[in-house]
């Protein structure tokens, strides 16, 4: 990155899937963030960003919850602020969870499943899950800050044999 590089500033990460055969208990899929400090960047994740929340400083917000998958495209919206947020924060891991109330469900068990990370108009990674099919939760993107360059995106796709719960324990531990 050069001086004049801000990095990555604002982006969107959307979540689309197909609902359920008729007759079957709802898919229902979440966006989940974890937002690590800056003092300990591989440790527990110092909020969590999901349904029903947002992070305290508001830079970090589920404006658009699916429980079913039922919708036009992409059924979850999550906006992140990064440029916003404070320095005491350097690390933001973003995954998906699917609900296990009905019964055992991974990602190879819900058709068009698809995630979109994007800034403004530019899509920065676009996933489909294809490569956890096993798993009831994964994570996508990790958001690390670089000094005063800003912050970069890389993609981290790796899946996990975790409900939602257990899902944010783990969240942020896959760094390769």
């Amino acid at each position: 990155m050069s001086g004049l590089n801000k990095g990555v500033g604002r982006v969107e990460v959307t979540l689309k899937w197909d609902p359920a055969p008729s007759g079957a208990p709802a898919h229902d899929l979440d966006l989940v963030a974890g937002v690590f400090a800056a003092d300990d960047p591989d440790g527990a994740p110092v909020h969590l960003v999901h349904f029903g929340s947002r992070s305290p400083d508001g830079t970090i917000t589920l404006h658009r919850d699916s429980r079913t998958g039922q919708g036009f495209g992409y059924d979850e919206a999550m906006t992140l602020e990064l440029d916003r947020l404070a320095p005491r924060y350097a690390r933001v891991v973003v995954g998906v969870a699917i609900q296990q109330a009905g019964g055992r469900l991974a990602f190879g068990d819900v058709t068009n499943t698809g995630i979109r990370v994007r800034e403004g108009y530019t899509d920065l990674l676009v996933h489909d899950f294809a490569d956890v099919p096993e798993a009831l939760s994964a994570t996508v993107v990790e958001f690390t800050r670089v000094g005063a360059e800003g912050w970069t995106y890389r993609p981290l796709s790796h899946g996990f044999d975790a409900d939602p719960q257990d899902f944010t324990r783990v969240l942020g531990s896959a760094r390769p």
